[in-house]
Formats: structure tokens, sequence, C-alpha cells
């Protein structure tokens, strides 16, 4: 038999051994890890059960001292005392502060994308004077909180005259440097060398940066869209907008939880409601990024 042969009758069995190599770790090992990762995950999952069932217990089981974990009598008058209440508003119906805060989230997400996207693919991409000192202070502009710039952006909102507007929701929303920052430090990843090649081939740069940088740096603005979302939803934003027609929805809930102990129940009901929304984009958002990070690993 001859050598060339040989190789190929022989390559499937290495190929078969490889694939069926095991990691060099024990079996308690293995165990150890898991009980590890368990505990870790019932830690983490707790609150989220814990507001669950207690918005689905009774008055009386509520004021229960100890508190219990699960309900006993489990009802849904909670939600229902909830719906009612909301749509009792004598202002403003609810589906106003419904359709308030779905526009600025999804104004605002959108804006800050995009924005974001378009400014760290020029940092990340091309040389031009000022550019690192640009990305610098963007990154000491993380080290303030809202607390901290919270006078200076009502004063500059106050001379570009959109306070009371949606637009002072959205403008701060859309210039966020978190977003800056990851972008631009995954977009460093990105191989120039594709980039060119789309160049030689006649491709503009616009198209260059939506059609070929954008799809492949996905993790990366779905992770900012997470923030973004988790941000605008849960914020009630009342020190820019005083229209009760303006209002978010976070704002109508909390004067829900403001009633005392008669709405106790409507209160564990009002924080399950306010973290749906950003825990469900979060859960579809998590497979396209675990995916996206498998199979879009490009090197130059």
């Amino acid at each position: 038999m001859s050598r060339k042969n040989k190789y190929l009758q022989e390559g499937p069995v290495i190929h078969h051994y490889k694939h069926r190599r095991k990691p060099n770790r024990s079996i308690g090992g293995d165990v150890g890890i898991y009980i590890f990762l368990g505990l870790c995950s019932m830690l983490m999952i707790f609150p989220l059960v814990f507001s669950i069932s207690s918005s689905l217990k009774p008055l009386d089981e509520l004021l229960k001292r100890p508190p219990t974990i699960f309900p006993r009598n489990p009802t849904f008058r909670n939600y229902t005392d909830l719906f009612v209440t909301l749509s009792q508003s004598q202002w403003v119906p609810f589906t106003r502060y419904i359709f308030n805060t779905i526009f600025v989230t999804l104004a605002g997400t959108l804006g800050h994308v995009i924005i974001a996207s378009m400014a760290a693919y020029v940092l990340a991409k091309y040389n031009f004077p000022g550019g690192n000192l640009f990305f610098r202070i963007a990154v000491v502009a993380l080290m303030f909180s809202g607390y901290v710039t919270g006078i200076p952006n009502y004063l500059i909102m106050c001379k570009l005259h959109i306070v009371d507007t949606y637009w002072a929701l959205i403008l701060p929303a859309i210039g966020g440097s978190l977003g800056l920052f990851l972008m631009k430090q995954f977009m460093e990843g990105f191989p120039m060398s594709l980039i060119e090649a789309a160049k030689i081939d006649g491709a503009h740069e616009f198209t260059i940066f939506w059609k070929l940088v954008m799809p492949n740096v996905r993790p990366a603005w779905l992770t900012i869209s997470i923030f973004s979302i988790n941000g605008l939803w849960n914020n009630p934003q009342t020190t820019y907008i005083y229209t009760e027609a303006k209002k978010m929805l976070r704002y109508a809930l909390d004067q829900i939880q403001l009633g005392g102990i008669a709405r106790m129940g409507q209160s564990q009901a009002v924080i399950v409601f306010t973290m749906t929304v950003p825990i469900v984009f979060f859960i579809f958002s998590q497979s396209q990024i675990m995916e996206t990070m498998a199979s879009s690993g490009l090197k130059d």
C-alpha cells in the first residue's frame, strides 16, 4: 500500500480521535463546577422569582411576617386591580403613557445605536487630529452619573428650548458615551483588510459601514440596545417633562405605588410589569448575541 493511500485511510481515524478527546478534568471537578454554577444561578434568579410570587399573593400574605417565598392562595387580583386603577385615570388615558414610553424608548435606542456606531467606526478605523482626545473625553464622561450632570443638562435643555418635549428625553439618550465606548472597542477588532477590499470593489463608505461592518458587530449594538431600553423604559423622567400627556409609563406606575398599604398588591404587580419588557428583550437578544459571537470571529 502506498504512503498516500495509507494517509487517506488513517486520516479519518485521527480526526475521529481528536473529535472525541475529553478535557483533562475529573468527574468530581465537573460535579463541583455544576454545583457552583447551580448555586450562583439560584442566587441570581431568586429576586425575580420572589417578585413574581409576591405579585400573586393576596394582601394578608403580603403583610405576613416573616414573608413566605411562594403564595399559598395565588391570585391574579393584583393585576386586575392595577389595570382598573390605571383605566380610571382622570387626566389622560392609560394608553397615552404607554405610547410616550414606547416612542421615547424606540427613538432613543435607535438614535443611540446609529450615532454611537457611526462615531465609533470613524474613531476605530481612521486616524485624524483630535480623535484620541475626543475618545478620552467620552471615556471620562463615563465616570459621571446622571445626578452629577443633571443641572448642566437642564440648563442646556433650557437654552435649546426643548424642555417639556420628547426631545428632552431622546437627545440625552442618543448622546450617551457608553455606546460609543463599547462600539469603538469592538470595532477595533474588525479586519481593516475587508474594508479595503470593499473599497477596491467600488463600495461607498456608507455602504461599507451599513452592509459590512454593522452586521458583524451585532453583539455590540445589541448589548447597547439592552442598556438603552432598560434605562429609558424604567425612567420616570419627571425632571424635564411637566405636561401630564407627555409623561412616561413609569411615572403613572410610581403614583400607584404611593397609595400605601391598600395598594401594596398592586405595587408588586407594578414591579413585575416594569421589568417584563427589558427581560423579554434580553432573552431574545441573548441567543442572537451568542450565535453572532460564535460565527463572526474575524481577524486579520
